[in-house]
């Protein structure tokens, strides 16, 4: 867990970034927010690859989703923060659990990782990951995809759900029974068709959101528990 400097007797100054010739002001303000963060200064000193590690973490904390010999798949996973905290949590390198990450972007090799370069929304890609699980089921299905911000609120909440609902069409295919669901959409929830078809499948669903998520941020995640296979 990340504390706050405030109260343990040092102070961290804030770092001012100045907007540099062919900079735009967007970039600036993003520049200047990551030097402040310190979830991305903790990401860097404990290791992981992003920031977001500490979003799962968190939630896997008070939910308890990830156990030692669980099968993982983790969608959109580059550039490999979730993963990385998965393939511990499951004890993936002991060869106790597995993860399966996959993403359209390049992502480096990571150890207990099978890292797979696809397309989630493609429509071979639950063939891909089914050949990948080798004719067993997971545990959970795993999804922190965001299409890039329009800066419009309600087209960017329908792309963000877009994803959800690509994910959930994968998780449908290859969790097992009991299996769980956890997915990013933005303020506003998973929306009224998502919120269906995940009451359909699973016995419990919800919207949490980490502290780890920016202040400024509108991500919220739905988390589906007790998937009911074959009950659509």
């Amino acid at each position: 867990m990340v504390k706050s400097s405030k109260g343990d007797g040092s102070r961290k100054l804030a770092v001012k970034v100045k907007t540099a010739k062919g900079r735009k002001i967007a970039s600036t303000r993003w520049l200047q927010r990551q030097l402040n963060d310190p979830y991305v200064a903790a990401a860097k000193r404990e290791g992981y690859r992003s920031r977001a590690a500490f979003k799962l973490t968190e939630i896997d904390d008070k939910h308890r989703l990830l156990k030692p010999g669980l099968i993982v798949v983790d969608l959109g996973a580059a550039p490999g923060g979730w993963s990385q905290v998965a393939a511990y949590r499951v004890r993936a390198a002991d060869g106790k659990g597995r993860v399966i990450a996959a993403d359209i972007s390049a992502m480096e090799p990571m150890q207990g990782v099978e890292v797979l370069a696809l397309d989630v929304s493609d429509a071979e890609a639950g063939a891909h990951i089914k050949a990948a699980l080798g004719g067993d089921l997971a545990d959970l299905v795993l999804s922190d995809m965001a299409a890039p911000s329009t800066g419009h609120r309600a087209t960017d909440h329908l792309r963000v759900v877009a994803l959800a609902e690509a994910a959930l069409d994968l998780a449908e295919d290859v969790l097992k029974p009991g299996g769980a669901y956890l997915a990013k959409v933005l303020e506003g929830g998973a929306g009224q068709e998502l919120m269906t078809r995940l009451k359909q499948d699973f016995a419990k669903v919800q919207h949490v959101k980490p502290k780890a998520s920016r202040a400024d941020s509108a991500e919220v995640y739905v988390l589906a528990t007790g998937f009911r296979r074959g009950s659509r």
